[in-house]
């Protein structure tokens, strides 16, 4: 879109007076663009865009140079009416409940449409100069880009993707808006002052959510771009949904029990776990043939003196019930058959220094050392059709329409970013939304072969990822206790961020000895949380581990591999988890259709308890049940908080709490504890009541 001249109205000279140029009784105000409206501000080279962009938002844009449509999440303008008025030295634009006023020196504050309240204030960086926008040149018609607002005392702040960092709140912090291994970077904050922000920007740079200041750096971009929501926790996420992307529903196999391990190294080897857990009657939806399973490294194809015939390995599967994924990694070694063809095509990300082609190193079939390996580039569409027609031709066409996308953030090495060069842009602009490109080549692939369900396993996620059916679990984290606490905050903000399909590798990637007390124990209190997770998934390099290579494989992984007394609990959990199906594909209809995450903060349903919003180590699943995982050792009971408002029933003592208060509740091995609100619609009974209970 380009802007019109600005026109030019007679008016009284004290309704506008320094906010636009004036001449004699002539005022100009600001253009609009065809038939949308937007309030317009400039200064010398400054530009400053601010238009309604879905139900109550507003996206702003700054810049030195010309707008930029379609870089970051932000893609079609949704269908939003707003209204401007220019009043003495200032002017506003209101889209339904917020409302931006813009000063003489451009500064922004949102309020509350109804009470005038502020939600966000852009703050000044300096009492001169800067302002709250700062564009420093980095050469070449781009710019270290800032902008500041103001910082609240009592503010919390959440979502930001998924972390390590084990913080749900996350005022304070610092943070790199980077893409790494268990390092998810989505620039969306939901506020409890009432507002969601989305940074709509994939560059490389910074959050610094600090006491005096809050402050967004992107290393070198072209246009500061943001967009703003007021409302309701519940009302925040379905905007966001809006304006990003609704995640399709997730297909009603998808919701159960999805078996892996580091690794099954041939055909036999796999089919006998699927054929084991047939024979012992637990519930399987999906096993998992991880990496190394190729040729060599950018194949994409069976190994055939590993996997020496996979439709008789798909057709066996499908008879039980169970289907197939398989890894594929978005590098591409020296040695593959594909390395040529797509470097000769341009279908590599560029480097802008150095041998072109090479990202990082990795050991391959075939070879007595490391080789280096590309990324192809995602953000180019004809590197994505050349990617998705390889799995097409070497996986898909034995009916495997499941792919795990490992390594997408992409795992370069070193990270020089700097050195990169995109389709979509030079990688410190652009690379950290790579990995919804990536998930994209699958989506689109998959639904021009006529699918209408695609569920694609990522290890890293942008803004929007949802909308290409990504599953994002929480990367190679700890097999540890203190790494399962990390969990329950890493997976209630990557919910809130927009990504409702997300799990953990139960029981940690790193280590784990399936012989010791200790780590069995944390077995089975992961297990009770992955069951309360939106998708439910084992994985891990269990002990004893091996070095990296084409022939390596963990340890044992299957749930009968943890001695009788985890097993026994381990499968009544799966049972459970097949009994709550039918709720849990609720709630993934509730997320596809309004953009409610599944698992969400007591807040979430409870914003108006300011308990609530302290709690950290409790969740909702769905609006009806509330979970309190346990993630210390030794643990037989914990302290919980049933929100204000409903009475809640144990779901295995059926014992009744009113809500509002603190209670302590028994968490022997087998159980952690669950609770379920009054009036729960649509959700079948946990656990039968005991023999003694006259509960119901």
């Amino acid at each position: 879109m380009a802007l019109r001249s600005p026109a030019t109205i007679k008016q009284p000279k004290d309704t506008v007076t320094s906010i636009f140029p004036q001449a004699d009784d002539e005022i100009a105000v600001p253009s609009f663009i065809d038939d949308d409206q937007a309030l317009i501000w400039r200064s010398g080279p400054e530009l400053v865009r601010i238009e309604p962009w879905g139900q109550d938002s507003l996206r702003v844009r700054a810049t030195l140079n010309a707008l930029l449509e379609g870089h970051g999440a932000l893609t079609a303008q949704p269908s939003a009416r707003a209204v401007v008025k220019y009043e003495g030295d200032s002017a506003m634009i209101t889209a339904g409940a917020i409302t931006a006023m813009v000063d003489a020196s451009g500064h922004i504050r949102f309020l509350r449409t109804d009470s005038g309240a502020e939600l966000l204030a852009e703050k000044p960086i300096h009492f001169w100069w800067p302002g709250p926008r700062n564009f420093t040149a980095t050469g070449n018609g781009y710019q270290q880009l800032e902008q500041s607002f103001a910082a609240y005392e009592d503010e919390r702040l959440f979502g930001l993707g998924q972390h390590t960092h084990g913080r749900l709140d996350q005022k304070g912090i610092v943070l790199d808006l980077v893409q790494r291994n268990a390092e998810v970077s989505i620039p969306f904050l939901l506020s409890n002052r009432g507002y969601g922000f989305l940074w709509n920007n994939p560059a490389i740079g910074r959050v610094e959510l600090g006491r005096t200041a809050t402050r967004w750096v992107s290393d070198s971009s072209r246009q500061i771009d943001y967009w703003v929501t007021a409302g309701s926790p519940e009302q925040i996420t379905a905007r966001y949904a809006e304006v990003t992307g609704h995640a399709p529903m997730l297909p009603s196999w998808a919701a159960g029990f999805w078996q892996s391990k580091l690794r099954y190294r041939t055909q036999d080897e796999l089919l006998e776990v699927a054929r084991e857990y047939h024979r012992r009657g637990l519930p399987l939806s999906v096993i998992v043939v991880d990496f190394f399973h190729w040729t060599q490294l950018g194949d994409w194809r069976f190994e055939p003196s590993e996997w020496p015939d996979p439709q008789a390995m798909v057709d066996e599967l499908s008879a039980l019930g169970v289907r197939l994924m398989v890894s594929v990694w978005p590098s591409v070694s020296v040695m593959s058959s594909n390395y040529q063809p797509m470097l000769n095509a341009g279908h590599f990300i560029a480097n802008e220094r150095g041998a072109p082609g090479h990202h990082s190193d990795w050991p391959d079939r075939h070879a007595s050392t490391r080789l280096p390996v590309a990324f192809y580039d995602a953000s180019n569409a004809d590197a994505r059709e050349y990617v998705w027609d390889q799995l097409y031709a070497n996986y898909y066409a034995y009916g495997i329409k499941l792919f795990w996308l490992d390594a997408c953030e992409p795992e370069l090495r070193p990270g020089h970013v700097d050195n990169l060069r995109l389709a979509g842009g030079p990688g410190r602009e652009s690379l950290n939304r790579y990995p919804a490109d990536h998930a994209r080549m699958i989506y689109d692939g998959m639904r021009a072969a006529g699918e209408e369900h695609v569920v694609t396993l990522v290890r890293s996620a942008w803004a929007g990822s949802q909308q290409w059916g990504a599953f994002l679990w929480s990367g190679d984290i700890p097999a540890t206790f203190l790494s399962l606490a990390a969990q329950v905050r890493a997976g209630l903000n990557a919910g809130l961020s927009g990504i409702p399909w997300w799990s953990t590798d139960i029981g940690g990637f790193h280590g784990g000895d399936p012989s010791d007390p200790e780590y069995r124990e944390l077995i089975v209190r992961w297990f009770q949380y992955g069951m309360w997770c939106p998708l439910f998934r084992l994985h891990g390099d269990r002990l004893p581990r091996s070095p990296l290579s084409q022939t390596m494989s963990g340890g044992p992984n299957e749930v009968w591999s943890y001695g009788e007394e985890v097993y026994a609990i381990v499968a009544e959990i799966l049972q459970l988890r097949e009994r709550m199906k039918p709720y849990v594909l609720e709630q993934m209809a509730s997320a596809a259709e309004r953009g409610a995450p599944p698992m969400r903060p007591l807040w979430f349903d409870f914003p108006d308890d300011a308990t609530a919003w302290t709690i950290e180590d409790q969740y909702m699943f769905g609006p009806s049940v509330l979970v309190a995982p346990v993630t210390s050792f030794g643990a037989r009971s914990r302290d919980l908080y049933l929100p204000e408002g409903p009475v809640w029933t144990d779901a295995y003592s059926h014992e009744h709490t009113s809500g509002g208060q603190w209670t302590t509740v028994d968490a022997p091995l087998e159980r952690i504890p669950i609770f379920v609100r009054d009036g729960a619609v649509g959700l079948p009974p946990l656990y039968p009541a005991p023999a003694s209970s006259e509960g119901g």
